[in-house]
């Protein structure tokens, strides 16, 4: 079995693998391309970013530095989401986001993780988990999403969580580890934030 066969069955694999570093290279050389072209190329920005992902909806925009580990080859965007600056993209496996998402400054996204037993770690072993995102997700500034996470449609991470266990749809959670505060619920259809309501139909 290849390492790359290995790698795509989420078994241990050595990520130094000569084919596997070389497909690394090429994508991250369109990483760095995308992270060169001006805010006023957004044309070619959105060009550059169907050529770099595995799939990516209309209306999606990543603001630089952005940063992945293969340059976005196994992340799947839906429509209309946005990445504020330094998203990073840890993508040796699988990152699927769904619409309407927001991501703050500087949030993580991990699939990759390396053994506890030290031994295989010093071969240099890795072993990989895909992330899910839902619909509608807000993930707040400075957030990491740890390997093999799923975070529910709607809900909204605060910032500086890091999500080690998914997260079911329609809540508010925060916190190291990060853990379910409450539902969304009426509350949040009058007031936006504190006691500040609502003033748009």
């Amino acid at each position: 079995m290849t390492e790359r066969e290995r790698k795509d069955l989420g078994l241990l694999y050595l990520p130094g693998d000569e084919e596997l570093a070389k497909e690394q290279i090429q994508r991250l050389d369109m990483l760095f391309e995308y992270n060169s072209l001006k805010p006023s190329q957004q044309k070619q920005k959105q060009a550059l970013l169907k050529r770099m992902f595995a799939s990516i909806g209309e209306n999606c925009y990543i603001e630089t530095p952005f940063h992945a580990n293969l340059g976005g080859m196994n992340v799947r965007f839906g429509r209309h989401i946005y990445a504020n600056f330094g998203l990073t993209l840890v993508d040796d496996a699988e990152i699927t986001v769904g619409n309407d998402v927001k991501f703050g400054p500087n949030v993580i996204v991990c699939t990759a993780a390396h053994p506890v037993l030290p031994e295989l770690r010093e071969k240099e072993y890795q072993y990989n988990l895909p992330v899910k995102i839902g619909n509608c997700v807000w993930v707040g500034a400075g957030a990491i999403i740890l390997p093999g996470v799923t975070i529910g449609d709607n809900s909204v991470i605060g910032a500086g969580s890091v999500v080690t266990k998914d997260i079911p749809a329609g809540v508010v959670a925060y916190g190291n580890p990060c853990r379910v505060a409450r539902k969304i619920n009426e509350n949040d259809r009058k007031y936006y934030y504190k006691d500040r309501e609502i003033d748009i139909k």
